[in-house]
């Protein structure tokens, strides 16, 4: 009788000699696949999948396999733009530092910006390669020069990954480019965005980039969603054959955020219809919901808001009638607000008034304790380049606008402790029409 190990080394060679050598091959071939399935990370699952989440309170609107692991394609680069991010923050990098191209970064397929081995590139054109050309040369550099190889920081980024609750995904490259063990889920996705405009609002900015010039070639951004949806701000688009079309999306209204992610879609153009369609919808579902401020009675109200503009000692007042929507809970208990505090925080300086009220909006998300009860304000001054928009919370007291600034500041947010001039009046009060 044949020992085991012979038997085997007979299976390996294909040097049967008995009646039956192709059959018994083709079943030592059949369990030794079956072994080899069994030590392979599961693979995509449904490729179509989606979820829309209410950026301030988290609440989750609509999901379709959110938790079905699929093929991120390049949505991977904004966790190699989350850890370039941080980098930044802790002074690993900065924005002028000029990065070396490797032969491998440079060697790296289309989409690319084209660099040339041993030619450099600064840190915050590595950025704006990454959000609009989606350019996997740069994000090779970016990785290697944050992890020292690609696939060492590939690890870094799964850990990281892993420790702001995107449970389910694991990075094998910086790009995104084709690799079966790189997966994710879209609930995942929308944690990352989340915590991208969370964690690093300055940078964020960049995401909402429409083009950026190299050398002499101007690229614009993949993400036409910024172009042709209201209030769209970011964040990323992907695609691999594998994974079909996907998209990251995050859009304001109404002082409202929400984040949206698309797995699948067939072709661009769809996929972008199908992130309006959804960002529609979870709009319609949030415009019920409770604003930062106490609901008003239930009665049609009329509230006045007084404002001025403070660099022309002027005030004005503007009147708004309403008939609110009724409560769906019990209104909040008074606050520092209703205490007239004079006081606030100013949390930055915009040329638009969109992005200074989305920023005093997330320090409230920050700090509700503080914040959550502060009117959102926008006042103006002229600069050089036009009107500059101040993003501002007012209407608390003194001691709780410098506790609030103290805890941005600790958190690399820019932050400075402002009093309601004389001449301005803070009115939040509703009173009842008739």
């Amino acid at each position: 009788m044949p020992r085991r190990g012979d038997f085997l080394g007979r299976i390996r060679n294909n040097s049967f000699s008995g009646p039956f050598p192709l059959g018994l091959t083709w079943l030592a071939a059949l369990l030794l696949g079956l072994a080899m399935l069994a030590t392979v990370p599961s693979l995509a699952q449904a490729k179509y999948a989606s979820i829309v989440v209410d950026f301030r309170t988290g609440q989750v609107l609509h999901q379709v396999n959110a938790d079905t692991r699929n093929y991120p394609a390049s949505l991977t680069k904004m966790m190699t733009l989350y850890m370039t991010f941080e980098a930044l923050q802790t002074g690993k990098l900065s924005l002028k530092q000029k990065l070396i191209v490797s032969r491998r970064a440079a060697g790296m397929p289309a989409s690319k910006l084209g660099l040339r081995r041993g030619s450099t590139i600064t840190v915050e054109q590595a950025i704006l390669a990454l959000v609009t050309k989606s350019a996997n040369d740069v994000a090779v550099v970016l990785a290697e020069a944050l992890g020292g190889t690609e696939s060492e920081f590939a690890v870094l980024m799964t850990q990281r990954a892993q420790s702001i609750g995107m449970t389910r995904t694991t990075f094998r490259n910086a790009s995104g480019l084709p690799n079966r063990r790189q997966l994710s889920t879209a609930r995942d996705m929308a944690t990352l965005s989340r915590r991208l405009i969370l964690d690093y609002p300055k940078q964020y900015r960049y995401f909402s980039t429409q083009s950026f010039t190299y050398g002499n070639r101007k690229h614009r951004n993949h993400n036409k969603l910024l172009r042709t949806y209201r209030g769209a701000d970011g964040i990323k688009t992907g695609y691999i054959r594998a994974s079909g079309f996907n998209l990251a999306a995050s859009a304001v209204r109404d002082n409202r955020r929400l984040v949206a992610v698309v797995f699948g879609g067939k072709t661009s153009g769809s996929r972008n219809r199908h992130m309006a369609k959804l960002l529609d919808k979870g709009f319609k579902r949030v415009a019920v919901a409770q604003p930062l401020l106490p609901p008003p009675p239930r009665k049609p109200a009329v509230t006045k808001v007084a404002y001025g503009v403070e660099n022309k000692g002027q005030s004005k007042t503007i009147t708004i009638s309403a008939a609110p929507p009724k409560p769906t809970v019990a209104p909040p208990k008074p606050t520092a607000m209703a205490k007239s505090g004079r006081w606030g925080v100013q949390v930055g300086a915009y040329y638009r008034e969109s992005p200074a009220r989305d920023a005093a909006m997330q320090a409230a998300e920050r700090l509700p304790d503080l914040l959550g009860q502060a009117v959102v304000m926008t006042p103006t001054i002229t600069g050089d380049r036009g009107k500059i928009y101040r993003a501002r919370l007012m209407g608390i007291q003194e001691g709780d606008a410098r506790k609030a600034c103290s805890r941005l500041k600790s958190a690399k947010i820019d932050c400075l402790v402002v009093q309601l001039p004389k001449n301005l009046k803070l009115a939040a009060q509703t009173k009842p029409s008739g």
